[in-house]
């Protein structure tokens, strides 16, 4: 499953994060309630009371007659008594659900042979062996949390991971607990022509009274966390295609009428996927069918239920009228995930939802491969895995850094939806890539080989698939389990030492991670750090290691940090190198290395690995903008050096650099990424700096920004492939640039491409540029600006008026305006009464609010505390519709701490302020709780 975005300083990012289980573990004598106001610690789950469940399950069978105010669910389940377990009781899960009867063996079960509370059935004592029949009714139009079975545009959906299935049924709804499942759907005809579950259509007809029926039987066994099903008015586009065995597989992209023209890209991701996971992994999709349905009401990205995908439209409609080219990758992406997924993590699925990362992290990193490798060039895969460290930077490290901070795979948990996080997810991939990089393409490839061997079909552990690297490679990991177990982001600090007599080189690493939520002390971990050494003219040095097992004329070498300090020793250096370290970012740790500018320079300009070219140019920018900042703060004039200037411009006009590389190193390191650097946080003087950085930038390079402008135009068809991608993101980034130059003429070419782009990419690109340029604040400008904001104006109003019917173009208006700088609290509240807007719909709620409050930091940090007041009534407002929605918004507010005094008050006030409302979701509520007690 894939979290829906991110937004991080105006920048888009696919994210992990939902929903997670709450499951008993059998030892407990007594069920603990799950109010929605209690978090006392006999909630708190943990990883070490883990015990297999007391029965298991061998088949279910499912009915449903679906009706959107009372559906009635059948349900007939075989269990057979776990000889290991001491639990005598069978324990099921249910909540707001209507018990109607209840069978065992044939007979009604008597009222004192089970009790039922508000979220658990327990059966005392029951025999060995059962067939269970239970019927319950539930109102799915009723269900706004959007878990479970509900309503959405009068269609069916459900989403089960990982509590939903416990809101459909009472079951043993826990991920070790694993079936073969067959499902009767029955409906209206008229209103639902189309039933869809899990697995392969076995039968299909009409019933006598307007209604009609489909059977669906799913021949692998699976937890209840991957059922699905979908009935409502939908049209497919199908194609069938030939596995590598052989057979033959339809493949479907369901969407609602009036879409069908949008699911070629979708269609074409999941026809790439199958056979990218073929290829590289030897894995051919396992039934009859695929399926992928689109659902614009969803909480997160996507979901990988058995055969049946359930998507966020956001994630499988594009064409080029109302997708841009970062909507065509993430689709790819989030198609490639999710299908990946029928192999990493329903083959082989979960014991516990502590080792969430063993499904998810894997699949990420997998997704991740997918992407690069459809890119295919050097430089191409270069970008993407400097997209997928910038949220690691943005999101993750901040995150590790938080009261919200858990290592990999949790030790304990009170509501599991929190954990769904991009610790658990892109910290996770980061894992599944180092032992990559430690045990190389084939080495890794055996292992995922034996893992799939000894584990298809079962529940297992993270533990688990690190045997199955370890034996297949005869490597020694067991220290690796580190970086399941150990919260925090590592410090690695390297010292260089040159002697140019004996010409050796020396480099020294100093391991160690800084205390965190629940952990205070860290033992080393296993690091490794792919290095280069770059000659005086920029090439790579052949390295000769002494502590090199196996020598080689490699110009990379995999140096393996074991220990708290480590020294290695480089023979044959003819000369001072300069050390490229942690090449491809080959480990998650925050590098501490005393470069000079004048080497940083160097690497930008020369290095082999791409992504320490871009980092080298991130690390000049970093250290002008914490200089820049302090200035701001202390009230010092702000000067920028030409030699970061000339850097930048010499990357800018390197015309044998791609296009998407370029952009990204002409890519300022985020408000956020400037945070982190700094003890307290202030916001105005972060965005100061980094406003006056830009400026500068423009101010220097304006004739070099319009020359890249007008270079990098793509005229022609519209085509998502990635040098078009690349070229459009360079031109937009210097149109951006060049509105920092308060001249009407800048401003005109932006509206000009606005009003006549023939793709979204270009004409978002230019809205966005239009409605944060430097000629609307004014100044000297009085004329400009005036006519500029009648410009922008009316932009945002013809943009709306040309896509008010299309959904997901709308969330992106609402996202521009709610991470735009002129955009206050009062004009945020304005955009809360549109009507084209609602807190209902999580793609819309995500689109302003949470654009408001990560991505516009000037206005949500108001010093009057404003914007933390109105973020306390919006997760208020959210907590009573949806409660994990609400949660994610409020971990917008849980570092409180970092930030100036001033601000402090405020957003402790606000935080106290949720964490005493009524009803409050434990979703939320921990969150709160957590924050305050930081």
């Amino acid at each position: 499953m894939l979290l829906i975005f991110a937004l991080i300083d105006g920048i888009l990012y696919v994210n992990p994060t939902t929903l997670v289980e709450y499951w008993l573990a059998p030892k407990i004598t007594t069920i603990p309630m799950r109010t929605d106001t209690n978090t006392d610690s006999n909630l708190t789950i943990y990883r070490k009371d883990y015990t297999a469940p007391s029965f298991w399950v061998d088949t279910v069978e499912m009915g449903f007659d679906l009706d959107p105010k009372s559906t009635v669910v059948s349900t007939r389940t075989t269990l057979k008594r776990n000889t290991e377990s001491t639990e005598k009781d069978l324990i099921l899960f249910g909540e707001s659900l209507k018990l109607v009867q209840i069978r065992m063996n044939g007979q009604k079960l008597a009222r004192t042979a089970y009790e039922i509370d508000k979220h658990s059935l327990r059966i005392f004592n029951p025999p060995n062996e059962i067939i269970l029949d239970i019927e319950t009714q539930i109102s799915p139009i009723k269900n706004t949390s959007l878990s479970g079975l509900y309503v959405s545009n009068d269609n069916f959906f459900t989403q089960c991971e990982a509590e939903g299935f416990r809101k459909i049924t009472y079951f043993q709804d826990r991920p070790d607990v694993m079936a073969k499942f067959t499902v009767m759907l029955r409906a209206d005809k008229k209103k639902y022509p189309v039933l869809l579950s899990n697995g392969n259509l076995i039968e299909k007809g009409k019933l006598s009274d307007g209604r009609h029926f489909a059977k669906w039987e799913d021949p692998f066994k699976k937890p209840s966390y991957l059922f699905a099903l979908v009935a409502g008015k939908l049209v497919c586009q199908e194609e069938k295609i030939k596995l590598q065995s052989g057979r033959k597989a339809l493949l479907q992209v369901w969407v609602e009428k009036g879409n069908l023209d949008k699911t070629q890209h979708a269609m074409d991701s999941l026809q790439n996927s199958i056979f990218w996971d073929e290829q590289r992994f030897g894995l051919e999709l396992d039934l009859e069918r695929f399926m992928i349905v689109a659902v614009s009401d969803f909480n997160m990205g996507a979901m990988e239920n058995k055969g049946l995908n359930i998507f966020n439209t956001k994630y499988v409609l594009a064409n080029s009228k109302v997708a841009t080219d970062a909507d065509y990758a993430g689709i790819e992406s989030v198609v490639g995930h999710e299908y990946f997924h029928n192999w990493t993590g329903n083959r082989v699925t979960c014991r516990d939802w502590f080792q969430l990362s063993l499904k998810e992290g894997l699949t990420v990193f997998r997704d991740q491969e997918f992407s690069a490798d459809m890119i295919g060039t050097n430089s191409g895969r270069a970008v993407n895995r400097i997209a997928d460290v910038r949220v690691l930077r943005q999101a993750q490290f901040p995150e590790d850094a938080g009261p919200m901070s858990h290592p990999v795979r949790p030790e304990s948990y009170v509501e599991i939806n929190n954990f769904y996080s991009v610790t658990v997810y892109e910290k996770g991939a980061e894992v599944v890539r180092m032992y990559y990089t430690l045990l190389g393409h084939e080495g890794f490839r055996k292992g995922m080989d034996l893992y799939f061997k000894r584990h298809d079909g079962q529940a297992v552990t993270c533990d688990d698939f690190r045997a199955a690297m370890a034996d297949s490679s005869g490597r020694d990991l067991t220290q690796f389990e580190r970086w399941y177990s150990q919260s925090g982001t590592p410090r690695l600090k390297v010292a260089t030492k040159y002697d140019a007599a004996k010409q050796t080189f020396e480099m020294t690493f100093t391991q160690s991670c800084p205390a965190t939520a629940g952990q205070d002390k860290k033992q080393p971990f296993h690091i490794p750090v792919a290095v280069g050494l770059l000659n005086a003219a920029g090439q790579d040095m052949p390295l000769h290691c002494q502590e090199q097992a196996n020598p080689t004329d490699s110009t990379t070498l995999v140096l393996e940090i074991t220990k708290a300090k480590q020294v290695f020793h480089f023979t044959n250096v003819t000369e001072q190198p300069t050390p490229s370290i942690l090449r491809n970012f080959s480990a998650p740790v925050e590098l501490e290395m005393d470069y000079s500018d004048d080497q940083l320079a160097h690497l930008l300009a020369h290095d082999s690995d791409a992504f320490n070219r871009w980092e080298a140019g991130q690390r000049l920018a970093m250290r002008r903008l914490l200089k820049l900042t302090a200035a701001v703060q202390v009230q010092q004039p702000l000067e920028l050096d030409t030699m970061f200037i000339e850097a930048l411009r010499k990357t800018l006009n390197d015309s044998t650099l791609d296009a998407a590389f370029r952009e990204q190193v002409l890519t300022l390191p985020s408000t956020t990424n400037v945070a982190e650097q700094m003890d307290v946080i202030d916001p105005q003087a972060i965005k100061a700096a980094r406003d006056f950085m830009r400026s500068e930038i423009t101010r220097h390079l304006k004739a070099d920004l319009l020359t890249a402008y007008e270079n990098n135009l793509t005229p022609g068809k519209y085509s998502p492939d990635a040098s078009s991608t690349g070229m459009r993101a360079l031109k937009n980034l210097a149109l951006a640039y060049l509105q920092e130059w308060p001249k009407s003429s800048t401003f005109e070419l932006a509206d000009s491409q606005c009003a006549n782009a023939k793709n979204m990419t270009d004409r978002i690109g230019a809205l966005a540029a239009m409605v944060n340029a430097e000629i609307l604040t004014g100044g000297t400008h009085k004329d400009a600006t005036k006519s500029a904001n009648k410009a922008v104006a009316h932009a945002l109003k013809q943009f709306y008026n040309d896509f008010k019917q299309e959904a997901l173009v709308i969330d992106k208006w609402f996202m521009l305006q709610g991470s735009a700088g002129s955009t206050d609290v009062a004009k945020m509240r304005k955009l809360l009464k549109h009507p084209a807007f609602t807190l209902s719909n999580p793609n819309r709620a995500r689109s302003l609010i949470f654009a408001f409050c990560n991505a516009n930091p000037s206005q949500f940090h108001a010093a009057d505390g404003s914007g933390y007041a109105l973020w306390a009534d919006l997760v208020i407002e959210l907590n009573a519709i949806n409660p994990q929605v609400a949660a994610r918004l409020a971990r917008s507010l849980d570092r409180w701490r970092k930030y100036t005094p001033a601000l402090q008050e405020f957003m402790q006030a606000a935080l106290q302020k949720v964490a005493a409302s009524k009803n409050l979701s434990k979703d939320v509520l921990e969150i709160v709780t957590k924050a305050l007690a930081a």
